[in-house]
């Protein structure tokens, strides 16, 4: 260990660290670099050992900057590059996720209840990765230079740096369009560079949201819109949707159920349930559908077991805390919490007019075996690893299709109270926020930006229950978008509205 304490100049130092970065960090990038180009042409060798060249050099020129202003700031930041790289990279290789903006929003709206599912042994043997680089780092005596001699390194660095990307200008239409992938594969930037645009565009959508304008309500008949906000949950493991496996027994068997096509807007929680409850799909942040109708008049009741909702302003907001207390039997654990006294809140309404909105959690991954009560385990063997690279195919859409069961026999009873409510005329909505990879093309989960996402991750289900009572028919759609929630809503409970579309609206 003693010779941990030499003194190192500044500039090898840069140069060994960016080394061993690249050595253990960024085998995900070169293996999508080697799998997408023709790595046995000139052409493909060439841009292989520019891209090598150029992440030694733009980490070297980073990290020197920083060490040349400060040798403390620099240690504190490279240690801790190294255990997030060690992470980040951990769940690239596990669940093969790319870390860019959507990712990083993931990442900070995730609870302690939902990270902890992800632990392992594996984890932590990544995380030793960066043991060794961080004692080596906090150990050295670097030797800083002059600032002449900074400068003509910097110049030299750069000029270095842009021979290479000029050297590379007929790669740059291939890179440009593996931009998202290249950059989220690229450690550490794929998470400092989109931590800051996470918080750049939070900050914009922090700004107060866009008043919708104000509705009228059309007549005093008793209505009541049930929406369930389904987490992680794909159309093709429905029976109702073809799925050869029965996971829809209850559904199937059900009067005025009707099932449509549709697609997410993202593949990521936050701008899935976004798009489910705006009237619009924009980057701006409108009033969302809750917001809209209780300021209008309208009982909302938002209940949920999950996280990740743009800021929702009314009075019954009740989360699993709430619910728990008035909630009995062994289903309160899991997202039957949410039906707990749902019936007897519609009755105790003073309003004619209600909205109930059940965000759930219940295909939430990686640990889809715990989303459930036992007596739901239908499909067997079971995926029971947070590592779902371990489980073989067959356990874990076995565990998932578990999840898609129990959803089944939630909105089925949902639909049971709402036919108990016979002076309401009421209707039952179950969207998904995204859909879920289950290890086609070796993907995991979700997140992937919707632009090279596959299938799997936004096909998801829309199913409509009308009441008998309801005297509502629904229009033939084929496909349908998260919008159509909105103006849908609206239409069931005959609001008058400047920014309601017609078009966008499922009922006849």
């Amino acid at each position: 260990m003693h010779s941990l304490k030499n003194n190192v100049k500044i500039v090898p130092f840069v140069l060994i660290i960016s080394f061993l970065n690249l050595l253990l960090f960024h085998f995900p990038f070169y293996k999508f670099v080697f799998y997408n180009i023709d790595y046995k042409s000139f052409n493909g060798i060439a841009l292989i050992i520019s891209l090598i060249l150029l992440m030694l050099l733009v980490n070297s020129f980073v990290f020197f900057l920083v060490f040349f202003l400060s040798r403390f700031v620099g240690k504190f930041l490279l240690v801790l590059f190294f255990m997030i790289n060690a992470l980040a990279v951990y769940f690239i290789n596990t669940y093969n996720v790319i870390i860019d903006e959507s990712m990083i929003g993931n990442v900070l709206n995730t609870k302690y209840s939902e990270a902890s599912s992800f632990f392992s042994v594996k984890l932590i043997l990544y995380l030793l990765l960066a043991v060794i680089p961080g004692i080596y780092i906090i150990r050295v005596k670097i030797v800083n230079v002059t600032v002449k001699k900074f400068l003509v390194i910097t110049s030299l660095s750069l000029l270095s740096i842009l021979t290479l990307v000029f050297a590379n200008a007929s790669s740059w239409l291939w890179i440009d369009k593996n931009s998202k992938i290249l950059g989220g594969l690229a450690m550490p930037w794929s998470y400092t560079v989109n931590i800051s645009l996470f918080y750049i565009h939070k900050y914009k959508k922090s700004e107060k949201e866009i008043l919708l304008p104000n509705f009228t309500i059309k007549d005093n008949l008793k209505s009541v819109v049930v929406l369930v906000i389904g987490e992680s949950a794909r159309s093709q493991n429905f029976s109702l949707y073809g799925y050869q496996k029965n996971t829809n027994p209850l559904l199937s068997k059900t009067h005025n159920v009707f099932h449509f096509n549709a697609n997410s807007d993202a593949t990521y929680t936050t701008g899935g349930i976004k798009s489910i409850l705006e009237h619009t799909n924009s980057d701006k942040l409108y009033e969302i559908l809750p917001n809209y109708l209780y300021r209008n008049n309208v009982a909302v009741v938002w209940r949920t077991t999950n996280w990740g909702e743009p800021p929702v302003h009314v009075k019954n907001y009740q989360n699993r805390d709430v619910l728990m207390p008035i909630c009995k039997g062994d289903g309160c654990n899991y997202d039957e919490v949410l039906l707990a006294g749902l019936k007897e809140q519609i009755l105790e309404s003073k309003k004619n007019k209600i909205l109930i909105v059940l965000h759930t959690s219940t295909s939430h991954g990686p640990s889809y075996s715990k989303k459930y009560p036992p007596q739901f385990e239908t499909f067997k063997p079971v995926c029971n690893s947070v590592e779902l690279g371990n489980c073989s195919q067959t356990e874990l859409i076995n565990a998932y299709d578990n999840t898609i069961i129990y959803t089944d026999y939630i909105l089925n009873n949902i639909i049971e109270n709402l036919k108990q409510l016979k002076e309401y005329k009421s209707t039952m909505m179950f969207v998904s926020d995204h859909g879920e990879s289950l290890g086609e093309k070796n993907l995991y989960m979700h997140g992937l930006p919707i632009s090279i996402a596959p299938k799997e991750q936004y096909e998801i289900p829309f199913i409509v229950w009308l009441s008998d009572n309801s005297s509502k028919q629904l229009k033939p759609h084929k496909t349908l978008s998260q919008n159509h929630v909105f103006h849908s809503v609206l239409n069931f409970l005959n609001i008058e509205s400047p920014i309601y579309k017609e078009e966008m609206n499922i009922f006849k």
